[in-house]
């Protein structure tokens, strides 16, 4: 697989609590010129952002991050407010407390919610799949189906680990066709961004991929 394919499903990110604006244009920069699917920050900077990248790039950015336990109103209007700022996609982390007692009507009823903000704009699904067993997991690939979200996502990269390909093969076996799979947090090379791709990924949520190439150009003088 192609380096271009690869860049093409990546949602290019930043979003360490120390972000700070030079930073955020950088990764506009490389995500413009690596040609990637987004470029996924901080709501604080979303105005900013798409301001400065315009109709080059489209704007991810994050929702309830990254412990999900907010009130649906404050992730309802996180979401309102992210795309009145211009956000593209909304990459929102479900209650995981829910998760825990079992309250999974209530998780759907919260997605969608925030679908219904979005409207034709993009929403991803994050469960935070290495604090889930493989039941919760696949109660929550039926419940993102059944909310009309247009992606689940393995990880924010905050927690204790990140996307795993067994994870992305027992959402490719459980989720809905219509839902797409973001795999994020702790890819770090194109092999194994090929690998989350093989298995079922259509999004990556890396900042490595990037770097790696921009290292490369470095190094050869290209």
């Amino acid at each position: 697989m192609d380096k271009e394919k690869i860049f093409a499903a990546v949602d290019h990110t930043l979003l360490a609590q120390t972000a700070t604006w030079e930073e955020i244009k950088v990764i506009c920069d490389d995500a413009i010129k690596y040609k990637t699917a987004s470029v996924c920050i901080p709501p604080s900077y979303v105005k900013q952002a798409k301001e400065y990248v315009g109709d080059k790039m489209a704007v991810c950015t994050v929702i309830g991050f990254p412990n999900g336990y907010n009130t649906t109103a404050v992730k309802e209007f996180e979401t309102k407010d992210a795309l009145a700022n211009g956000a593209d996609e909304i990459d929102m982390v479900i209650n995981l407390g829910w998760v825990k007692d079992k309250k999974f009507d209530d998780i759907e009823a919260e997605i969608r919610t925030l679908k219904a903000a979005c409207g034709n704009k993009v929403l991803k699904v994050i469960i935070e799949t290495c604090l889930l067993n493989d039941d919760e997991k696949v109660e929550m690939c039926k419940r993102v189906g059944a909310a009309g979200a247009d992606f689940i996502k393995t990880s924010t990269g905050f927690s204790k680990a990140g996307a795993t390909f067994e994870d992305v093969d027992l959402f490719a076996k459980n989720v809905d066709k219509k839902v797409r799979i973001k795999a994020a947090g702790g890819i770090s090379s194109f092999d194994d961004a090929e690998k989350f791709m093989e298995l079922g990924a259509s999004r990556l949520g890396t900042s490595r991929l990037v770097r790696i190439a921009k290292a490369e150009t470095n190094v050869s003088g290209y």
